[in-house]
């Protein structure tokens, strides 16, 4: 009867050879191929070379770097574009190690000698939480993508929009003035449209009375509000109103006067 061959490769690491050899060996008669490595910055290296690498057998107490610190070190190392999960090895189970085992990333740990079906188990275990993370991940980057999408296209239409009314004689006193303002130059960033979203949160009107005004969906008035967020870094449409009125305006003593 043929052997299941998984996809996960794990990242086998101990200061000491024959405990490396043996998980290797065992996990590898159950479908899992293996990186070994004897030492902390081995394994930082085995990891940077070997994209599969998607689970990480380590043990807790090693020379230079613990394995506290090596899953730190991979978690920098990563960044946000790779995800993987980590189990501890331990032959001291003390308590305070393990909490700071768990608080660092590590989904679970075992005491050495390490029963090697127990530790299947938990391998089989991290698999499939690892496999449901990575379709959220790619999930989610594909649901901003998306969003991102639609927000140019719709910078786009609105560009079309302003060029077929035409601009010059027949712009409104208001666009003017407002054209006219000094603007932050965190601003400078921002499309046409989400500049006209932005000065509209910076008289105080809601998302509706934004919506109603502009002629578009009110989710699509949230979508340029978040939007000019990120973009100008700022925390919410209140910090967002105070940069865009002066201090004498009634808006701005109205955000502040609390």
């Amino acid at each position: 009867m043929s052997r299941q061959v998984s996809e996960l490769k794990v990242l086998v690491v101990d200061d000491q050879p024959i405990i490396v050899e043996e998980l290797c060996e065992f996990l590898e008669t159950k479908g899992y191929g293996c990186v070994p490595a004897h030492s902390a910055d081995e394994a930082i290296e085995r990891y940077m070379a070997n994209p599969d690498i998607g689970l990480v057998i380590c043990d807790l107490h090693m020379p230079e770097r613990d394995g506290i610190e090596l899953m730190r070190t991979l978690k920098q190392t990563n960044g946000n574009q790779r995800i993987f999960e980590a189990i501890m090895l331990t032959g001291r189970a003390e308590k305070q190690d393990v909490i700071r085992a768990l608080r660092e990333g590590f989904a679970d740990y075992y005491q050495k000698p390490v029963d090697l079906d127990e530790l299947l188990e938990g391998v089989r275990r991290q698999e499939e939480a690892l496999l449901e993370r990575q379709r959220n991940f790619r999930d989610l980057g594909g649901l901003n993508q998306r969003l991102q999408n639609l927000a140019e296209s719709i910078d786009e239409l609105y560009q079309d929009l302003e060029k077929a009314r035409g601009q010059g004689t027949h712009r409104r006193a208001t666009d003017v003035e407002e054209s006219e303002s000094e603007l932050p130059a965190a601003f400078e960033k921002l499309s046409p449209r989400q500049l006209e979203v932005a000065r509209l949160v910076g008289k105080g009107k809601t998302n509706y009375q934004i919506a109603c005004e502009l002629g578009i969906t009110e989710n699509t008035v949230k979508l340029y509000v978040s939007q000019v967020l990120r973009l100008t870094h700022m925390h919410n449409r209140t910090q967002l109103a105070l940069a865009l009125t002066p201090s004498s305006s009634p808006v701005h003593q109205r955000f502040t006067t609390h």
